[in-house]
This record gives C-alpha cells, sequence and structure tokens, in this order.
C-alpha cells in the first residue's frame, strides 16, 4: 500500500481556503472568519514571524484570553516551523517567568488586556523587545472604524497584523492611491474618517494625488504609513525617504512618531486635526518606525483620553450677524443659496429655509442632493444666468473657488455676498460676506428661520418663475437627445437615460471623467452622488464605487466613467472582486480623453496629439478578473445590459459612445484654460471689467 505525507496544519487551511473559501472556517462569541480570511491572515502572521528573524523549531510563547486569534497564531506557527507554547492567562507574574525560562521562547505574542501581567515579569523575561508582539488597535475602534483600506508591506505588517485581529476589516488593493480614494469616498459617504494604510517609499508616494484630492475636498481621512527603524534612520535604509516633508503641504498634519509611549496621543491629534480641529477638515499623515510598532506599552502609560472618542465642535451662531443676515435677505429681491461641503449635515434645515425665503437654490459636487432636484427652488440649469442676475449670494460651507468664478463680479454681477460657515477656509476666500457668520450651517440655519419668522421679504416674482421655468424647459430637453451621433455610435446621455430606467430610487451614482462630467451632474439624477471633485482627480470612479459598496450592500451603486479615468483604476476590479464589492462599473467609451481632443482639434488648427485611445473592450478585461462583463454598441440594448449588470455584480458595462457628443463643458472652453477664469464667457466678462 502507498504511503503518503500527512498534510500539515498550515496545508490543510491552505487547502481549504482553495476549496471552501467563503464557509466559516473559524469563530468566536466576537466574530467569525471564513477559510479564505484564516488562511490569509494566517500567512500574514507566519511572514511577520519570519520577519523577526524566527526560524524552523523556535519556540512562540503566546499569553492570550481563549479567542478566535489563537487559531491564526497556531495555524501560522505551522506554516513557519514554529512551536507554540500557551501560556495561562490566569498564572501569576512567577509563573509565567517559569514558562518562559523553561521553554526558552525566542518571542511572545501578548494580548494587550494582560500587559500587566508581562509588565511584572519583564526583567527576568529574556525576550528582546523587538520579538515581543501586542495584539491591539483600540484607538481605530474606539472611533467607529470597521475598515481599513490599505496595501501591505514589511514596514507595517506589525501594525497591518493588529488591525486585523482586533476585528476591523481590511481590503487590500492593487494601487496604494486607490486606498487612499476609497478611504475619502468612505469618508465623504458615512461622516466619519476614512482610513488607510500603506508601506514606506513608492508606498506612501503613490498616494500623493489622492491625498491632494481629499485635502481639497477637505474629507477627514487619516493615513498611517510605514517607515525604517530609528536605529537604521540616516544610514540609506530600504524605502526611505522624507515622507511628512512630502505630504506637510497637503494634510493638515504630518508627523513621525518616535516614541513608543507617545504613538497614542499623536494619534489622537492626528484624528482631531483632521476632523478640523485648528483647521480646516482633511487628510492628516502619521508614520510610526517598524521597531516602534513591536514596542510593548505599560499599562499606565496609555491615558484613557487619548483613546476615548470625541464629539464633534458645534459653533452657535452670533445673534447680532443673525439679525444682519434676516435683514439682508428681507432686503433681497433676488437672492440665491449654494451650498457646498459645509452644509452636508443640513439637508432639511436647508429646505425649510429655501421654503422660508423664497430663494433660488444651486448645489454643487460638495453637497448634491440634499435638496431634491424637484424641489421649486433648484434652477441648476441656469447656472450661469442665476449667478449673474442674484443681487444676494448666500454661501453655505462653500468656496468661492473656480466652480463659482471665485466670488467675482464679474460672474456675480450685482450681488452682495452673505457667507456662513463652520472654518474660516469657507468663510472668507476670495470674496467677503457681509456679514460673515462662523457657526455651524445647521445652526445657523435655524437661527435665521427662527428670527425671521413669516417675513422672507419683497422679491422679484417675475425674475423667480421665468428662472424657474427655463430650468423646466432645459431639463425636459435634455431627456429628448438623439441615442445616436452622427458617426452612428452612442451618444453618453443615452447611458444616463438607462440609467434612470433601470435604476433603485436610492441608488447611490458616481461619476468620473473630464468629458463624461459634464454630462453627468445633469445626466445622473441620484440623491446620493460623488464625482472627481474640485481637483478634477481622474481615477476616482471604480475605487469610491467599491468603498460606496462595501459600506451600503442593500444599495445599487453605479460608477459612470469617462474610458481614460477608467482606465486609471481599472485594475482595481479585481479589488471588488475579491471583497464582493457589488458595484457596476460603466464605461463611455469613446476612445479618447475628449475635452482635451476637443481643444487640440479647434484651438490648435486641428493637430490632434496624444488624446485619442482604442475602442479597447473592457468588458473582456472584466470577464478576465472574475466580474462579469458587457459590450453595448446599440442604445436599445444598455437598459437590458444595465439591469443584468446589477443582478451579477460586481460588472462591467462597457458602452461604445462617440467622440462627436461635445460636453458643455468643452464648448465653454474648460479644456483651453483661459487666463483669468475656468471658462471662456467668464474670462472675457473677467476682460471687460479690467478695462
Amino acid at each position: 500500500m502507498k504511503q503518503t505525507n500527512p498534510l500539515t496544519l498550515g496545508q490543510l487551511l491552505s487547502a481549504q481556503s482553495r476549496l471552501q473559501p467563503n464557509r466559516v472556517g473559524a469563530s468566536d462569541l466576537d466574530r467569525s472568519m471564513s477559510f479564505c480570511q484564516w488562511n490569509t491572515r494566517a500567512c500574514q502572521l507566519a511572514n511577520a514571524l519570519k520577519g523577526l528573524g524566527l526560524g524552523k523549531g523556535d519556540r512562540v510563547a503566546v499569553l492570550a484570553y481563549n479567542r478566535i486569534e489563537w487559531v491564526e497564531i497556531y495555524v501560522a506557527a505551522a506554516k513557519s516551523g514554529l512551536i507554540v507554547v500557551p501560556v495561562n492567562f490566569r498564572l501569576t507574574g512567577p509563573e509565567v517567568i517559569y514558562i518562559l525560562e523553561d521553554c526558552e521562547a525566542a518571542a511572545l505574542i501578548v494580548e494587550s488586556a494582560l500587559i500587566d501581567t508581562l509588565d511584572a515579569c519583564r526583567d527576568a523575561v529574556d525576550v528582546p523587545d523587538s520579538r515581543i508582539i501586542v495584539i491591539d488597535a483600540k484607538l481605530l475602534k474606539a472611533h467607529g472604524i470597521e475598515r481599513v483600506f490599505g496595501l501591505q508591506g514589511g514596514h507595517i505588517q506589525p501594525i497591518w497584523d493588529h488591525v486585523a485581529r482586533s476585528g476591523i476589516q481590511i481590503i487590500d488593493v492593487r494601487d496604494e492611491r486607490a486606498a487612499v480614494h476609497m478611504a475619502h469616498a468612505h469618508g465623504e459617504l458615512t461622516g466619519t474618517m476614512g482610513v488607510a494604510m500603506v508601506t514606506a517609499g513608492p508606498g506612501v508616494t503613490n498616494t500623493v494625488t489622492a491625498m491632494a484630492n481629499a485635502s481639497l475636498a477637505r474629507v477627514p481621512l487619516l493615513l498611517i504609513g510605514g517607515c525604517t527603524t530609528r536605529p537604521q534612520a540616516n544610514m540609506g535604509p530600504l524605502q526611505d525617504i522624507p515622507h511628512t516633508e512630502i505630504l506637510r503641504p497637503i494634510t493638515r498634519f504630518s508627523r513621525t512618531t518616535r516614541v513608543p509611549e507617545q504613538v497614542l496621543r499623536e494619534l489622537d491629534e492626528a484624528i482631531a486635526r483632521s476632523k478640523g480641529d485648528m483647521d480646516e477638515p482633511g487628510p492628516v499623515y502619521i508614520e510610526i518606525p517598524t521597531d516602534v510598532l513591536r514596542q510593548p506599552l505599560k499599562k499606565q502609560l496609555v491615558l484613557d483620553d487619548w483613546i476615548a472618542p470625541k464629539s464633534s465642535r458645534r459653533f452657535y451662531p452670533d445673534p447680532v450677524l443673525v439679525a444682519e443676515a434676516v435683514e439682508m435677505i428681507r432686503q433681497s429681491r433676488r437672492p440665491l443659496v449654494i451650498s457646498g461641503r459645509g452644509a452636508c449635515e443640513a439637508s432639511e434645515p436647508l429646505c425649510w429655509f429655501l421654503d422660508a425665503t423664497d430663494a433660488l437654490y444651486l448645489d454643487t459636487q460638495e453637497s448634491r442632493g440634499l435638496v431634491p432636484a424637484t424641489h421649486s427652488a433648484v434652477v441648476a440649469s441656469v447656472r450661469a444666468a442665476v449667478m449673474a442676475q442674484a443681487d444676494l449670494v448666500i454661501t453655505l460651507g462653500r468656496k468661492l473657488d473656480y466652480q463659482l468664478g471665485y466670488g467675482s463680479p464679474a460672474v456675480f454681477q450685482n450681488a452682495r455676498f452673505l457667507r456662513i460657515a463652520d472654518n474660516a477656509g469657507e468663510l472668507i476666500d476670495n470674496r467677503r460676506g457681509s456679514p460673515e457668520i462662523f457657526s455651524d450651517v445647521v445652526l445657523a440655519l435655524d437661527a435665521i428661520v427662527e428670527k425671521s419668522g413669516s417675513k422672507s421679504g419683497n422679491r422679484d416674482e417675475e425674475w423667480l418663475a421665468a428662472l424657474r421655468e427655463k430650468h423646466r424647459e432645459r431639463i425636459s430637453k435634455e431627456d429628448s437627445t438623439p441615442e445616436r451621433c452622427e458617426d452612428g455610435k452612442i451618444h453618453p446621455k443615452a447611458i444616463f437615460a438607462a440609467i434612470r430606467e433601470v435604476a433603485a430610487d436610492n441608488y447611490i451614482g458616481i461619476a468620473d471623467g473630464g468629458d463624461l462630467l459634464s454630462f453627468a451632474r445633469i445626466g445622473l439624477d441620484s440623491t446620493t452622488y460623488l464625482d472627481s471633485g474640485a481637483f478634477g482627480c481622474l481615477g476616482v470612479g471604480v475605487p469610491f464605487a467599491i468603498a460606496a459598496s462595501l459600506h451600503y450592500p442593500e444599495r445599487q451603486v453605479i460608477s459612470v466613467n469617462g474610458d481614460g479615468a477608467y482606465g486609471i483604476n481599472a485594475m482595481e476590479i479585481d479589488t471588488a472582486v475579491r471583497h464582493g464589492a457589488k458595484a457596476v462599473f460603466i464605461v463611455s467609451n469613446n476612445a479618447a480623453w475628449n475635452i482635451e481632443r476637443y481643444d487640440q482639434e479647434m484651438n490648435y488648427g486641428g493637430r490632434v496629439v496624444g488624446t485619442t485611445l482604442n475602442h479597447s473592450d473592457y468588458a473582456a478585461m472584466a470577464r478576465a478578473l472574475g466580474a462579469h462583463g458587457e459590450r453595448v454598441e446599440d442604445p436599445a440594448e444598455l437598459p437590458g445590459a444595465i439591469s443584468r449588470a446589477l443582478k451579477n455584480a460586481p460588472a462591467v458595462v462597457d458602452v461604445v459612445t462617440s467622440q462627436f457628443a461635445v460636453s458643455s463643458d468643452a464648448q465653454k472652453g474648460l479644456g483651453f484654460v483661459p487666463d483669468y477664469q475656468p471658462l471662456t464667457a467668464w474670462d472675457e466678462a473677467e476682460r471687460r471689467r479690467r478695462e
């Protein structure tokens, strides 16, 4: 009879992770994990143990409670050829010392709650600090962090392992930029802080674009990076580069924390700065040397107030300024309200305010969906006219950036400004208000409505009615756009018509692209909406949708992408498949960076250079990565294809569209980059103002 070698515990789990990857492999009272998750975590720990210099036959002592981490440790040891020595958590210090000395432990894994037991016998334990692993991720869990996005590397393996063991889900990605984009979207959608982890060197530098995007979007985001050990610093070690200096201009906080007992204090400060303490909210960066991550801490050195979650600060409006604002609004004949990031929690108070004041309303991509599209105040399709004609502009947590013509009198020809925000950056840029109310937007709106009572003022009813009617006409015209262009290919607007036909009312819409974004701003009618933002950051569509789908698995998530933008993070479809993100990714495949191609054609003598692509088969790529994929060349097939994609997500719908569909942004000169203003008409008005 032929004899076979028995499987080791590590080999057995590897086999089960292939045969039954999604079946529950282990569980305790707090959580469970599939065979695939178990095997992945065991492999990560095995690699970390090897990284400590441990070899076959070395003994690893484990001082921990009876919980699911035990089975991870046992399998990791089996994969590494190590021997596990369990140490009962009920033992006294002398008993622990006896076991550690008797087994000649080369390393120790200890639960943070049992650190006092270790401290009682620390001097007698012959285990180097670098080989003591503490299981802990208290601060992140205390702040409600349930999911972290990242790409693993040796410099962050200790904290990566601790986060995974604490029950926080890790979404591992294919590129670090995508990890930060996902954390960004998670923060925007949940109103909480997004968290990403990346390793040293290229791991950190790959995040720069995404961190800059989060900075301009003013999104609370924590990026934890790796860096070399303290003894190797400034000696030319692997992946050593001044990360903090690189990231400082685009973060609210950028620091290396080198003292073990100060790590949680500095991390707590970073989180506070991310949420807006001392500045606008936005991304922060903190890096911890690998040897510091391995260092155990005495319990008395970790203060509870560093770990405890903090309440958001809310500033009440000055009653004197509220009274001034009420009087301004009463005197206005043509008031306009524009919302931004700072108004994102103000949906209901904002609607009451619009009803009470009879003002017109424009949203921006920062605050899309706060006011229903059917509300009588909404006049999004006549944006230029209402901005030029309003006599009072009320900004709610919104900067006066290029999307609003910098507040210039060339764009807002007759307007005074009333500005409300809870930070100076959204209150005083480019055009000063009179008054300027430094306050939580919700509290300020409530105070103004209460103070004004039923006296809204004497409005220009003819102006209000004319703009509302013009808005309705343009919206109707959008619905009647031909499905094909003169070359026979699909018009991008047909995509949005098909989405309106088949998507659920509460779907999450995401738009990514240059030219495409102009069509999406009107065509994508979801109440929850994200796009490339004020930074014009292409490549966000795929990672944003993955983060949205993971947080809202019960809602449809539809991401519409230009083909150029889609290609930047297309490999993250693999991430969607591996982590079960049931999003639908629609690609408007016109084989061009079309807004730039149009600019070259119209303004550079028709010399089209470096702005055309191929009609690549993105559906085939999706299928190769394990997702559902369909290609559509007939607009009549779009509703069915999108419906099938929603049922079989993650899915890619590759729509062959026309370059002849010229967007309004392209026609208005956005790609040309005029001298004074972003759009040609505004630039011409600015030039006239300067004559």
